[in-house]
């Protein structure tokens, strides 16, 4: 008797297994997926999140249909705040926003947010990255060390990592950035750089400039002159463009550069809102990861020049719980440097 029981049990729970996994299917099945992007087409972020559409539906459970929508506007806040507050908290809506947003609770006025950053479930980020800051080769500055003795006009997106770069350089170090937001992303950015109404800017990708911008390196109408990071990448370093490291000389400060450069690490963030259930959740963030080493994903990755390097959810969400646990003077500090007020 006891072991017909035992065998029920097993049985009974192997029957939930399938349920579960099955409802997960049948739930997608015929559906569809929206990624929106919290910045405009044509872009960096725009680019990853049309690459995942393409190969993410034979992934998930169901294989919905995945289609990709642009909602730009504050450093990604507004689609952010969509997919938090408005969109189906069924895992149909997924957004995809710039690096800084994760930090929000950190680098914002939380209350003034419209919605709890630390309750959003991130499915991982596609990529990694390193900022660069770059300048035209006719700009009044060549290098770095110029930026400490003459004002040079950056073009920066409000509340993004192009306008809180320069504006934490300015306070912790002494650089005179003057920054110009109220882009709406990297390709108005990189057009203004081309048009002289900006001097150049701070926080690209080194990904998004060869990707997208391989000509300006080429024809050397760009020049980088800083990597925004603790190591430098080999074939910038020989080339002689310095570290950002070695211009912060205070343990405090560079533990700010830390927390505001950390965006370098999940530099390509997913995410679903507060309340989707949580076996769809497991489901998305699995078929995420599944995708972005998918091999088809990655050759078309190669041919548009866009280096893939997934983080899982569960591992940027460990990163975020560190970050958001340090000591409250050096998160008031990163608050204070990063203002763009």
């Amino acid at each position: 008797m006891i072991g017909r029981i035992s065998m029920v049990s097993v049985l009974l729970c192997g029957s939930v297994s399938i349920v579960a996994a099955q409802s997960v299917e049948q739930f997608y099945r015929g559906k569809t997926v929206a990624v929106v992007v919290g910045s405009s087409p044509g872009g960096g972020y725009d680019a990853y999140a049309r690459l995942l559409s393409r190969h993410f539906s034979r992934h998930i459970p169901g294989a919905p249909a995945v289609v990709v929508s642009n909602m730009p506007g504050g450093g990604s806040e507004i689609a952010a705040a969509y997919v938090a507050n408005v969109a189906a908290k069924d895992g149909t809506y997924i957004a995809a926003t710039y690096s800084n947003q994760p930090l929000d609770s950190v680098l914002e006025n939380v209350p003034l947010l419209p919605y709890d950053p630390k309750k959003l479930k991130y499915l991982g980020s596609a990529a990694q990255d390193d900022w660069l800051c770059i300048v035209r080769s006719n700009s009044p500055t060549q290098t770095f060390s110029d930026t400490f003795k003459t004002q040079v006009l950056v073009a920066g997106v409000m509340n993004a990592q192009s306008g809180y770069v320069p504006m934490m350089m300015n306070r912790l170090l002494g650089t005179k950035f003057k920054v110009i937001v109220g882009y709406p992303g990297s390709r108005e950015q990189v057009q203004a750089i081309q048009t002289g109404e900006v001097d150049g800017m701070c926080g690209l990708g080194y990904t998004s400039l060869k990707s997208q911008y391989p000509s300006m390196l080429k024809n050397g109408e760009i020049k980088i002159i800083l990597q925004e990071m603790e190591k430098g990448l080999p074939e910038l370093t020989s080339m002689g463009v310095p570290l950002i490291g070695s211009y912060v000389n205070d343990e405090v400060k560079r533990r700010v550069f830390e927390i505001v450069n950390s965006q370098q690490e999940f530099s390509r963030p997913y995410f679903v809102g507060p309340g989707v259930p949580e076996d769809r959740l497991e489901a998305l963030r699995t078929s995420f990861m599944q995708a972005w080493k998918d091999p088809a994903l990655l050759k078309e990755a190669e041919k548009m020049g866009l280096d893939v390097m997934p983080m899982s959810g569960v591992d940027l969400q460990a990163l975020l719980e560190k970050i958001y646990s340090s000591p409250p003077e050096v998160l008031k500090l990163a608050r204070e440097a990063v203002d763009m007020k």
